[in-house]
């Protein structure tokens, strides 16, 4: 069983404002249409050799995510200790529902294969939308993840 390694005492533990002072935003291009935007990267949850696999899909409303804030957030949320896989994934989902108010967001990440003894696969998804915002013609023709 791979253990989570010890991190500094910095390390530890960052304000969610530092953390979500890290993804840039600029205007969406178009605000009146309903369209999904997704980016997926990889973090170091739990070992600095093994990295999670994280994707995160949204429907933009006034604002959209900058790709490049996106990749140093992510950098920065490897360099934290969590408890589980399920704080990390709640901790994007609320950051980036802070900072974007989304229509709508989804938050997955994957731990490495082989992290845990006995476990073939732990995979975290969360969902969340603005009240009265639906559009199920949009969401039914994406892909599981």
């Amino acid at each position: 069983m791979t253990e989570p390694l010890a991190k500094s005492k910095d390390e530890l533990s960052m304000d969610p404002r530092d953390r979500r002072s890290l993804l840039g935003t600029v205007r969406n291009p178009d605000f009146k249409l309903d369209y999904v935007t997704s980016l997926s990267g990889q973090l170091a949850l739990f070992d600095p050799d093994q990295r999670s696999g994280l994707i995160l899909r949204y429907v933009p409303d006034r604002l959209i995510l900058d790709p490049p804030s996106f990749g140093r957030y992510l950098d920065a949320l490897g360099s934290l200790q969590w408890q589980s896989l399920e704080a990390a994934a709640a901790a994007v989902l609320n950051d980036i529902s802070n900072e974007l108010v989304a229509r709508w967001v989804q938050v997955a990440v994957s731990a490495p294969p082989g992290l845990y003894h006995g476990i073939d696969k732990h995979d975290v998804l969360l969902e969340d939308r603005q009240p009265n915002w639906d559009n199920a013609g949009l969401l039914a023709r994406l892909g599981n993840i």
